[in-house]
């Protein structure tokens, strides 16, 4: 049997590299050479939007697997 990871994920960490990957993400979906041109505001629009979606999602997942890993697991090991 595998030993269990139980120690915390940064959330801070994981909403940062999320926000990365938010920006990135929207920029690619946006500076594409296939795609039509923007306006600047439609451009900071969007990746502001992106960013903050993935950090989000990506702050939860962490605080989430948290929450189970210290209820659930952390029940389990005692």
């Amino acid at each position: 049997m595998r030993p269990q990871n139980t120690h915390p994920w940064n959330t801070a960490r994981a909403t940062l590299y999320g926000a990365a990957i938010g920006f990135v993400a929207a920029a690619f979906k946006l500076l594409a050479p296939w795609s039509e041109p923007h306006t600047l505001g439609l451009i900071a629009r969007e990746l502001t939007g992106a960013t903050l979606a993935f950090a989000l999602l990506c702050g939860l997942a962490a605080a989430l697997r948290n929450f189970i890993v210290r209820r659930l697991v952390g029940a389990e090991t005692e």
